[in-house]
């Protein structure tokens, strides 16, 4: 049995529609390039894409959240609102390279180092507080 689809809302977006369209597309193509490369995560992109395409596009909107490999995790998301143990850690390590990028590869100045840790942990506390599987 497929899962019924979030409500899509593309009627009052009609002059943005293909800014969303374009938005998703794009988002899908870095999530599909994430799922393959370890620093990149696919799920924010996702999540994104299917975001812009509830405003845009009831079809692909459909498309992704009924897809085989990508369906699943967005499903879990829509109604739990978990993120699943390796893609905490895959987040968690992709701020925390970019962090050390940033500080001795770049060498940034102290300021732009501290806002950017601080968001970033602001991000890391919300992926771990979230519940990594859904309930029961």
């Amino acid at each position: 049995m497929e899962p019924p689809s979030p409500s899509v809302d593309e009627g009052r977006n009609q002059r943005l529609r293909p800014l969303f369209m374009a938005t998703g597309f794009v988002c899908v193509g870095l999530g599909m390039l994430g799922a393959f490369l370890p620093l990149l995560p696919a799920t924010p992109f996702l999540l994104l894409a299917l975001w812009a395409f509830s405003r845009s596009s009831p079809r692909f909107h459909h498309w992704l959240y009924t897809h085989p490999r990508f369906g699943p995790r967005l499903q879990e998301w829509t109604r739990y609102g978990t993120v699943p143990v390796k893609v905490k850690a895959s987040a968690i390590s992709a701020m925390g390279v970019s962090f050390a990028l940033m500080a001795f590869v770049l060498r940034v100045k102290w300021p732009v180092l501290a806002v950017s840790g601080s968001l970033m942990l602001v991000g890391a506390a919300y992926i771990l507080s979230r519940p990594s599987r859904p309930p029961g």
